[in-house]
This record gives C-alpha cells, structure tokens and sequence, in this order.
C-alpha cells in the first residue's frame, strides 16, 4: 500500500502522535546516501563532504556509504536517507519519486561523459572492435558505467550479453579501470569525470589504458530527495547548503578535493540524453 494513502486512514489522534517523530528528526543528523560506485571510498573526500554540509547547514551530517546505486536508491525511497547522490540512471528510473536538489558542476557545465576504455596495447578502435571479448561494467544502474554502452550496443541491433564474451560489473569506477589496466577484461564502460580525476592523481594506471570512445555530454550525477520531502526544514537546508558549497571555505575546499565547480538548481532536462538512452534500451 502507497504509504501517503496508509498514513491518511488514521484518525486525529493517531496523526497527532505520528507527528511527534518528525519534530524529533528536525534535531537529528541529516542523511545522505552514497555509494562507492561514484566516490570509491574516499576517506578525506567523506571528511570534507560532511564538515562542509555540517557548517553550512548547523546540523550534524550522516553520510550513508551502500555498495551499488540500488541499494543507495532504495534506501532514499524506503525513508532511511533524507536525501542521495544518484546517478542520473536511477533518479530517472524513479522520477515519479524523486526531485532534483542539486547538480555538480564539472569543467564549467553540469555535464559528463562516458568513456569506452580499452588496454594501451589492444589495436581497437571503436566499440565494434571489442566483440567477443571480456567487458567491465561498473554497476547496472550506472549511466556511465552500463547504460550507455547497452544503448549503443541497442542502436546496432546488439546486446552486451551476446556482443561480449564476457561482462562483469566491478562495482566501483576505479575498479573498471583497474580491470582494464590489469588485464582482467580487455575493454570497459567507465565515467569520464572519474577517469579523467584519476588520470590527475593516478597517470601511471591510466597510462596502461586509451580511451576509445566518448559519449556526448549528459546529466552530470545529481543529489536528489524524496518529492514529499522537499518542502521539509532538513532537506531545503541541505539544498541550501549544496547550492552555496562555492561560496565558503569549507564548501570551497571540498569541491576542490572533488574537482568539481560548484552544484547548481539544475534542470530535468539536463537528464534527456539519459532518457532517450533509457528508451533505447527498452526498445
């Protein structure tokens, strides 16, 4: 049962004391939900993420770490996180639910790409010269890390269960790259924000690996919250203190570590080129 719809069968009395945890939770840490798909486990990024958010906001912040972006986004669905750094994958899969409180702004755009990967010494040149080989996705509720590719494969008449000989997802953007450059799988699906990080801080892995392929620019991965929640004195705080991480130290300093602009409003249709790649798939 719709849980709006549950909660309005009580009567008065029942909805007066309903109400009581929600006074209670304008005290409590706000929680937002990651996954190590986008920051890989991170320990100095996690610390300065959360002293940012937790000046800005004056509330302790929680920071909530799940394995993959299904996990993440059920977790926000099911009430158990106020708010998420999503893929753009997912937030769609659940538009109906969810609502934009913000959107990273890489390289001056609140953009990225995908990247097609292959090892230094494999002669490819395109997607159609990795058939038959083994394939690293990142997670299957990845944009940049399954989707993409799946949609490209789609438009051919193609389908990465029998266009590879083999698939395997890594769970971690990092560890796409780290399978390719290890030889684990001779090609691999991959953020380009995340590869292009790593190829500042990490240049003798991403030496190992060329990049073969670049998807137009899409939805950079966006912080979202429930619809119903919006509104709420926590989540427009957190809204708030995203949208103004430029504008102090603190802020300033985590963004940095990220290698990230700012995070903007923010549109729905920034996420169009998802959608139709969404369509694709489905068709």
């Amino acid at each position: 049962m719709d849980r709006r719809a549950f909660l309005s069968g009580f009567g008065t009395t029942a909805g007066m004391a309903l109400a009581t945890p929600t006074v209670l939770r304008a005290s409590a840490p706000i929680r937002l939900g990651l996954t190590p798909v986008f920051l890989d486990n991170d320990a100095e990024v996690i610390a300065r993420l959360k002293a940012a958010l937790g000046q800005a906001t004056g509330l302790e912040i929680e920071l909530i770490q799940r394995r993959t972006y299904q996990e993440v986004t059920g977790l926000l669905l099911e009430g158990g996180a106020d708010a998420a750094w999503l893929c753009g994958f997912p937030y769609l899969q659940h538009e109906d639910a969810l609502s934009l409180l913000g959107v990273p702004v890489w390289r001056g755009a609140p953009l990225y790409q995908s990247y097609l990967i292959t090892g230094a010494e494999f002669p490819a040149e395109g997607l159609a010269d990795l058939r038959g080989g083994a394939h690293a996705f990142s997670d299957p509720d990845s944009n940049s890390g399954w989707l993409v590719t799946a949609s490209d494969l789609a438009r051919i008449g193609e389908r990465p269960e029998t266009f590879f000989g083999r698939t395997l997802f890594t769970y971690g953007h990092r560890n796409v790259v780290r399978a390719v450059a290890g030889g684990l799988t001779r090609s691999g699906s991959v953020d380009g924000y995340v590869w292009e990080a790593l190829s500042a801080v990490e240049p003798e892995l991403t030496a190992r690996i060329r990049v073969i392929g670049r998807s137009e620019p899409l939805g950079f991965p966006p912080f979202v919250a429930r619809r119903a929640d919006v509104g709420t004195g926590i989540v427009a705080s957190l809204r708030d203190a995203l949208l103004g991480m430029d504008l102090d130290d603190k802020g300033r300093s985590a963004l940095a570590l990220l290698q990230l602009d700012a995070v903007v409003a923010g549109d729905v249709a920034l996420f169009d080129g998802i959608r139709a790649r969404m369509r694709d798939v489905a068709g």
